[in-house]
């Protein structure tokens, strides 16, 4: 069994993060996955919600995705999502004035992102 896997985080715009982990874990329509080295491959789709990646340097890389999907096959996983940006990258206090305003509105949708930006925030 390979000690890491290879990742590649990739929005439709941009790719996200790349790099070698010893843990993934991210919501599928089917619950919550966490893939390690070795695993079976998969196919699957992702919900809304944070993903963390432990690095193979012992660091958390944490990204909220909306949407997409997961695909993992000889210790290559992908993460192939409609938006993903990293925790890193979020500017809380916009994020929760855009989940207040997505409440008053009652935009669900806006809010489902909103809600994924500041957990994934809180996981960081």
């Amino acid at each position: 069994m390979a000690a890491e896997l290879h990742v590649e985080l990739v929005a439709a715009d941009r790719n996200v993060w790349s790099g070698e982990a010893t843990l993934v874990i991210a919501r599928t329509t089917s619950g919550d996955i966490g893939v390690m080295p070795g695993h079976q491959p998969l196919l699957g789709v992702l919900e809304s919600g944070p993903v963390t990646i432990r690095t193979s340097e012992g660091a958390t890389v944490v990204a909220a995705v909306h949407g997409g999907f997961i695909s993992f096959a000889d210790d290559k996983l992908s993460l192939l999502a409609e938006i993903a940006e990293l925790a890193d990258e979020i500017d809380a206090q916009r994020a929760e004035r855009a989940l207040e305003r997505a409440k008053s509105e009652s935009d669900a949708a806006a809010e489902r992102r909103a809600d994924v930006r500041l957990r994934a925030v809180a996981v960081r």
